[in-house]
């Protein structure tokens, strides 16, 4: 009995000595791939990794892939250096490590006549479209947070492909696509052919430089938008320059053989405050000429405060819609008003921009595999621009047309609302992800719905709508075919959309929308990569009111004109 005793004493000690499985961990992990400026995985090259220059750190050693991995590291601020005979050493500092966090660090190794021509040591992170990997996103939770089946964060310093693993570092990457389709349910030009392209090269060691545009020489005149960016990564900042010029030939309107024209000069940084505080700030200083010149300031920001590791409390301020193309790419954007530039329409012909301001403060958790967002916004919107499709401008010079994509924006007064918003995430396999949003506010609508032309101005209202919009994204392995599928319903008519500034993950276009980005065989004649793309929005074309001209035709005001585009994109 003694002997019995004994043993569960034993038994209790060590169980009491032995820290539970589920206790949260208090040290974090650096890992990384290791490559030569060619993309060749370097073997044997020492890492090594330590708080500061002065102290010795961990040194680790990369395997066949190039490939390191160091444990046990408690929470701080880190620098990875690596270094290889007859290679420069390459080194990343200023990388903040956090209490049960896993940083993914990729270097790699230049030779002198490498450095000489300014080919980077490394590439910074890019928030390249990271719907096809679960994220835990509210409107700017930066860096991007990857999470892992009951597993630590990971959070990725070096070059993701778009399936969140790890692809070689280039010095140079370009694309160019060529996309066509009709819009605006056939009331505009069909056939349209756009051709997209983007250049990036790293400099120095901590920056890219940008330049991509898209192009339409279909109408007889250039169209297009060029944009010009270099980003750098200094670790806890991460600044951003942008010049964008936007140029679209005579609409044809009252302003006879007037162009569209805008210069917008953007700059954003992102930084850490602390372990628990992020900021985002930035501003838009745009010069649109149109008959005549407007200017426009625009600034943003953001502020998260990381409550714990699975919590995010949010305050945003914006003054600009969201680009609702982030996810699929530069090149599936046409260059065309509504989605290219600062929204703009006309009063008694002069041109006005409309001016905007969105406050919005959220509080996103993470649930293993789901995530949950509520929001409280107000939204004060002035000289609101609304979207039509068809021609009223023989008989309103009020209009704004757009020979591109065959709509015309028209000014609708103002617009002051307060809303909530629900988004419920769910990833249900590192390669399909579902989400629901739920969201509530003011919108622009018609007292008559079947009005004239001439009563529009005066039946303009502001309702209180609610939306749910229910969106899937996923990868296919077999395939490699990406693809995005969402429909967003609103309760009643609806002019401009319920919670206009949403950047959150439930952000999805109104009504029938997919898009699919399919990987195509290569050939031995054309180098890189070559997908087939299919960008439908709007397919069953609803949401459309129908106001009776004074020519007897009917226009209409929408909140998303139908728009079926497809092409092909090439990736060297």
């Amino acid at each position: 009995m003694a002997r019995k005793y004994g043993f569960l004493l034993i038994v209790l000690a060590a169980a009491v000595a032995t820290p539970p499985s589920f206790a949260a961990p208090v040290t974090g992990a650096i890992s990384g791939y290791i490559r030569s400026s060619a993309g060749a995985p370097q073997s044997s090259a020492v890492v090594e990794i330590s708080a500061s220059a002065a102290s010795l750190g961990v040194m680790v050693v990369t395997d066949a892939r190039g490939f390191y991995s160091a444990s046990n590291l408690p929470a701080g601020v880190y620098r990875v250096k690596a270094t290889f005979p007859s290679f420069l050493p390459s080194l990343q500092d200023n990388l903040t490590l956090r209490s049960g966090a896993h940083l993914v660090v990729n270097l790699t190794l230049s030779t002198l006549s490498d450095a000489l021509k300014l080919i980077p040591q490394r590439r910074p992170v890019q928030s390249d479209p990271d719907d096809w990997h679960w994220t835990l996103k509210s409107s700017a939770n930066r860096p991007v947070l990857r999470i892992f089946d009951d597993g630590p964060t990971v959070v990725v310093a070096g070059r993701a492909d778009s399936r969140g693993e790890e692809s070689e570092d280039r010095a140079l990457r370009a694309s160019v696509a060529f996309i066509a389709g009709s819009q605006a349910d056939g009331f505009g030009s069909s056939g349209e052919m756009t051709t997209a392209f983007s250049l990036e090269k790293s400099l120095f060691t901590s920056g890219v430089l940008s330049f991509n545009g898209n192009v339409d020489t279909s109408t007889g005149n250039p169209n297009g938008v060029l944009r010009a960016s270099y980003t750098s990564d200094f670790g806890s900042s991460r600044p951003v320059v942008t010049i964008t010029y936007r140029h679209l030939a005579s609409p044809g309107l009252a302003l006879q053989n007037a162009a569209y024209s805008a210069v917008a000069l953007t700059a954003s940084d992102r930084m850490e405050v602390s372990d628990f505080l992020e900021l985002s700030y930035g501003s838009d200083l745009e010069a649109v000429d149109f008959g005549r010149r407007v200017m426009a300031f625009r600034p943003f920001g953001s502020a998260d405060f990381h409550l714990s590791r699975d919590m995010v409390l949010e305050y945003r301020f914006a003054t600009s819609d969201p680009d609702p193309r982030r996810d699929k790419g530069f090149d599936t954007a046409p260059a065309d008003l509504s989605e290219s530039g600062p929204r703009m329409a006309l009063a008694g012909g002069i041109p006005q921009v409309e001016h905007a301001r969105h406050q919005e403060l959220s509080l996103s958790r993470r649930f293993g595999r789901n995530n949950v967002q509520v929001a409280y916004y107000l939204d004060q919107i002035g000289n609101m621009v609304l979207t039509g499709a068809g021609d009223p401008s023989a008989y309103s010079d009020n209009v704004l047309s757009d020979v591109y994509s065959g709509t015309f924006s028209y000014g609708a007064g103002s617009l002051s609302t307060t809303g909530a918003r629900l988004v419920l995430q769910r990833r249900f396999t590192d390669d399909l992800t579902g989400t629901v949003d739920f969201s509530t506010g003011g919108v622009a609508t018609l007292r008559d719905p079947l009005g004239t032309w001439q009563g529009v101005s005066s039946d303009l209202t502001i309702a209180r709508r609610h939306s749910v919009a229910t969106r899937f994204s996923g990868y296919i392995p077999s395939s490699g075919t990406r693809w995005i599928a969402s429909y967003k319903w609103t309760s009643g008519s609806a002019l401009s959309s319920v919670d206009e500034f949403n950047a959150s993950a439930g952000q999805a276009d109104p009504n029938l929308s997919f898009f699919i980005r399919q990987p195509l065989p290569g050939r031995a004649f054309i180098p890189g990569r070559m997908e087939a793309l299919v960008d439908v929005r709007n397919l069953l074309a609803q949401g459309y009111v129908p106001v009776m001209g004074q020519d007897g035709r009917t226009v209409f005001l929408v909140q998303s004109a139908r728009s079926v585009r497809g092409g092909v994109s090439f990736t060297f």
